[in-house]
């Protein structure tokens, strides 16, 4: 009589409990989800304690993660700066290429799906194609046209510029939205007499509402978080935006950390702030655009 072997019998438990149910893959899904959610929630904790922290604090490496003493002076001295200023211009054109981004977005959206006309399929290829290209590549002549137009050192120019990658990326998803609306819909509001502006505004936006929830904050947050351009087309620093006014929060090799990480708390309650109100529409949205139609 063959003796059992404890380690195999509780290899074999370990095995049949792993394939009931889908146990095992189950806790398999549980630990990749709590990796990615300590991945994404680490460097946003290391910036809010970072902001909370004494300027002695950051160059004690006993207090790392959790800082012996607290303070919220640096908050009092950015909500008192000029980067508070910086904040305003960042609001004032994301809300503005936003709102310009979404009707125009929509408009040519619904352009290129419904209607047809010669070279239409190319134009949509040529309008996501232009969204693709580096910013690195056409900051170069977008600079001297703005020169040229005498648009640089504004927030109007600046606006113009954020709609070049904005517009074609809000057409592009708008494409796929107003694909998953019923064609015989606007056939039926045309035979009744309706134009293409009433289909448009009475059936086609309401009907894709919570995809132009979507598209407006990816827009905002596209124009919230943008630097390149604003960096080369603005020196006034009045001017500015928030990102490149981030850059002036220090003198010479000297960086004020604590500054710095109270400024990047404060520049990213806006746009939190719009996808916690807009959660439950950006949810619908993004089930809409999976949806072929």
């Amino acid at each position: 009589m063959s003796a059992v072997n404890p380690r195999a019998t509780s290899s074999s438990s370990i095995s049949r409990w792993w394939n009931k149910d889908n146990h095992g893959w189950l806790v398999l899904g549980y630990l990749v989800l709590l990796v990615a959610v300590v991945w994404t929630i680490l460097p946003m904790y290391w910036v809010a304690v970072s902001s909370l922290k004494t300027d002695a604090d950051f160059y004690n490496t006993r207090d790392i993660l959790w800082p012996g003493s607290f303070t919220i002076q640096h908050y009092v001295d950015i909500l008192g700066s000029s980067f508070m200023v910086n904040l305003r211009n960042s609001l004032v054109v994301a809300v503005a290429t936003t709102v310009v981004s979404t009707v125009v977005g929509s408009m040519a959206g619904y352009a290129l799906v419904r209607l047809r006309f010669a070279g239409r399929a190319t134009f949509a290829r040529l309008l996501i194609y232009s969204y693709l290209a580096p910013g690195s590549v056409l900051f170069i002549p977008i600079f001297g046209m703005m020169v040229s137009l005498h648009l640089t050192n504004s927030l109007f120019g600046l606006g113009l510029t954020y709609l070049t990658f904005t517009v074609p990326f809000c057409t592009w998803l708008m494409m796929g939205y107003v694909r998953t609306v019923p064609a015989e819909l606007e056939e039926a509001a045309l035979v009744d007499g309706a134009n293409r502006w009433t289909t448009l505004w009475r059936i086609i936006l309401p009907l894709t509402l919570p995809a132009l929830v979507v598209v407006s904050v990816f827009s905002f947050t596209l124009s919230w978080n943008e630097f390149l351009y604003a960096l080369v087309l603005v020196q006034d620093q009045s001017v500015m935006t928030a990102p490149v006014g981030l850059t002036f929060l220090q003198a010479g090799d000297t960086f004020f950390w604590g500054k710095i990480m109270a400024a990047s708390i404060i520049m990213s309650v806006p746009p939190l702030l719009l996808y916690l109100f807009g959660q439950k529409w950006l949810i619908s949205g993004w089930t809409l655009g999976s949806v072929k139609g």
